[in-house]
C-alpha cells in the first residue's frame, strides 16, 4: 500500500509550532506580532523584485518567505487562543465568496467597473455596525503604506467618489513624469529634506480637505 504523501502546508504547520516550542529556536521563541510586522513588508518587497525581474525560482522562494510570515502570526494567534491558521483560511475563502457574487452568485456585471462598485459596497456592509465600520469612502487606505502608493490610493478613491473635480490633463508622457518625480526627489535631498516625509505630510493635509467636503456633500 502506498504511503499518502504529507500535506506541504501541514508540515510547514508542524515545523513552525515545533520552533516556538520548548525545545525550539531561541530567535523564534521570542517573536511576537510587534516584532514580525516588519519583515512582513520587506518580504512583499523582495517578492515585487522577483516579480519584476521574472525569474520563477526567486519567485517561488520569496512566497515561500510571505507564506511563513503568515504561519508564524497565526501560530501566535494560536498560542494565544486568538485565530490559526485554518481560521484565517476559512475567512479569506468565505470573503472570496462573498465578495464575487458574480463569480458565485447570480449577481450580472458588465465591465470591471462594476465589479469594483460591488466588492465597495459589500465591503461597506460587512464592516457596518462594527469598529471597523466604514464612514468614509477614503478609509480602509493603510497608514503606513509609502507616501506615493498612499497618495495613490487616496486619488482613486476620491475620484470614484466625484470628490476631485475632473478637468482635461495637459499631454505628458510616462518618461517625462517620471524624470519629474526624480528630479523632486532630488530637489528635497539637495535642501536636507526628506521626499517621503514631505509627501506623506501633504497626503494628509489633502486628506483632510476630502474628508471635510465629502461631509459637507452629505
Amino acid at each position: 500500500m502506498p504511503i499518502e504523501k504529507k500535506s506541504a502546508i501541514n508540515e510547514l504547520l508542524a515545523v513552525m509550532s515545533q520552533l516556538r516550542g520548548p525545545k525550539g529556536c531561541p530567535w523564534d521563541r521570542e517573536q511576537t506580532h510587534r516584532t514580525l510586522r516588519f519583515h512582513a513588508v520587506e518580504e512583499v518587497y523582495e517578492l515585487m523584485d522577483a516579480i519584476e525581474a521574472g525569474d520563477d525560482h526567486e519567485m517561488a522562494e520569496e512566497l515561500g518567505d510571505l507564506l511563513l510570515q503568515v504561519v508564524f502570526h497565526c501560530q501566535l494567534g494560536r498560542e494565544r487562543g486568538a485565530f490559526d491558521f485554518e481560521m484565517v483560511a476559512e475567512r479569506i475563502t468565505e470573503k472570496l465568496i462573498r465578495r464575487h457574487p458574480h463569480v458565485f452568485g447570480k449577481v450580472k456585471v458588465k465591465d470591471v467597473d462594476e465589479v469594483w462598485a460591488n466588492w465597495e459596497k459589500i465591503k461597506r456592509d460587512e464592516k457596518a455596525g462594527t469598529r471597523h465600520e466604514r464612514v468614509s469612502v477614503l478609509d480602509g487606505i493603510p497608514r503606513h503604506l509609502p507616501a506615493l502608493l498612499r497618495a495613490e490610493k487616496l486619488v482613486k478613491k476620491a475620484r470614484k467618489a466625484k470628490l476631485l473635480g475632473e478637468t482635461n490633463p495637459p499631454k505628458l508622457s510616462k518618461a517625462k513624469l517620471a524624470r519629474d518625480l526624480f528630479d523632486l526627489a532630488q530637489k528635497a535631498q539637495r535642501h536636507g529634506w526628506s521626499a517621503e516625509a514631505l509627501l506623506r505630510t501633504e497626503v494628509q493635509r489633502r486628506e483632510r480637505i476630502l474628508r471635510a467636503s465629502e461631509r459637507r456633500a452629505r
